[in-house]
């Protein structure tokens, strides 16, 4: 068998990521793979040259090009491990954004009788396709959340638990891609060349290896346990299973991504957005409120999250999912709004005066009794964040609109009727009963 000296990277843990792994949970996987769009927009990503690369205890000169060796079979794996104790394991870690559009908001604080000219609306554009999506596969790896995803044409097909550096030597954040392929590596101990372990279930790199950075790499391993923590001397360790099925899927050349962000944004197929916060494993991301409502705010659903529970995500740290609602691009009279329609406990809810805005319409706000009154009618409004909600079941009621979800999940909803021109609308904030809103 070919052997490659494979040095410092992943095969001990220090003393200190030990303890890590033993506190830290766990990352839950509950996210639909096939169908989930990409998220790299959450990637808070450092340069590479920011982490150089560690000694290591796993590579040493980089491992060949694929190798012509074939793949064990299953029976010859059990053999190995039927054959041999497992005394090699590691031995010290047994473990489309829209032109902003004015938005009124309702302030408690405002004086009386404040005035805000609203500039005419922008041309009214069709509807654009969604925008197209990068080609081929490609490979994220979130250190914060130890995850490994597989993305293929930009939408997620695989996401696997992996084990990470430990924070004393964490995995360098940066983009590679994959340089080396290996079945069935050989390891050889830096510190006595004379040490080696072939394939089998002694061995520390388990039955593949994939090298993306200089003597860094993705591989299993035959400590399975140590799967999901902060592990490593900056390798990236999986489970036997999810590495022989992860190598036959990416080539040499494929893009591998590494990067930190506790926070994880998900948006499923049917536009359910979901968020998780993982633990500061590494100590680089101390996160805020804004922080989270930031990220939040580029898909859309910002308002419907209080402060209150975004504080109490932050301190639990603990990588659970929390659901907040569907999130769908609204258009009036074929025109794009620069809020969405949000849809949350079977209620579609609709940006009352951005609507209104885009209509040119009169809009009153009644805070005392929680009621919108148009030149139409009234109906019942709601406040997230301070902006101004109404059931799209009010729609006709309110603005004399009608439409419904499309099959490309867009919101689409056009006027039965012209409102009478305007020539000018005009925002009134009058804090004389609490917060109110007048579109005059």
């Amino acid at each position: 068998m070919k052997r490659h000296l494979l040095t410092l990277a992943c095969t001990w843990a220090a003393a200190a990521g030990i303890a890590l792994a033993a506190e830290l949970p766990a990352p839950v996987l509950s996210v639909q793979a096939a169908q989930i769009q990409t998220a790299e927009d959450e990637s808070r990503r450092s340069d590479a040259d920011s982490a150089p690369p560690r000694s290591r205890a796993e590579a040493g000169e980089p491992a060949s090009a694929d190798t012509s060796a074939p793949a064990r079979s299953s029976k010859d794996k059990k053999q190995d491990r039927n054959a041999g104790t497992k005394t090699g394991e590691d031995r010290k870690d047994q473990a489309g954004q829209a032109a902003p559009a004015p938005v009124v908001t309702v302030q408690s604080k405002m004086p009386p009788n404040v005035t805000v000219e609203i500039k005419k609306a922008p041309a009214e554009t069709t509807p654009k396709p969604r925008k197209q999506t990068e080609q081929g596969r490609k490979i994220g790896i979130n250190a914060a959340s130890r995850m490994l995803i597989l993305y293929e044409n930009g939408k997620k097909v695989r996401m696997y638990h992996v084990g990470v550096g430990t924070p004393s030597t964490p995995t360098p954040p940066g983009f590679y891609s994959v340089q080396t392929k290996e079945v069935d590596p050989t390891w050889i101990d830096p510190s006595d060349t004379t040490v080696q372990i072939p394939a089998g279930p002694d061995n520390p790199l388990g039955y593949r290896w994939i090298g993306f950075h200089g003597t860094y790499g993705i591989h299993g391993t035959n400590n399975p346990s140590s799967v999901g923590y902060y592990v490593s001397n900056g390798c990236v360790r999986m489970h036997e299973k999810d590495v022989e099925e992860l190598y036959p899927l990416v080539s040499i050349g494929t893009p591998v991504m590494v990067y930190y962000d506790r926070i994880v944004i998900d948006s499923a197929a049917d536009h359910t957005v979901s968020y998780y916060i993982y633990p500061d494993g590494y100590g680089w991301q101390p996160l805020t409120v804004q922080d989270v409502r930031r990220a939040l705010a580029g898909y859309g659903v910002e308002n419907f999250v209080t402060a209150e529970s975004i504080a109490a995500k932050i301190a639990a740290s603990d990588g659970q999912p929390t659901y907040i609602a569907k999130a769908y691009d609204l258009y009036v009279n074929r025109k794009k709004l620069p809020l969405r329609a949000l849809k949350a406990h079977g209620i579609t809810y609709l940006p009352a005066v951005a609507v209104a805005t885009a209509l040119r319409l009169d809009l009153h706000w009644d805070n005392s009794r929680r009621l919108l009154t148009s030149p139409y009618g009234s109906a019942p409004g709601v406040v997230k964040n301070n902006v101004v909600y109404v059931n799209a079941a009010f729609a006709d009621r309110l603005f004399h609109l009608s439409g419904a979800l499309t099959g490309d999940l867009i919101y689409n909803m056009q006027s039965q009727a012209p409102p009478a021109p305007k020539a000018a609308v005009s925002v009134t904030i009058s804090p004389t009963d609490g917060p109110s809103l007048k579109t005059t």
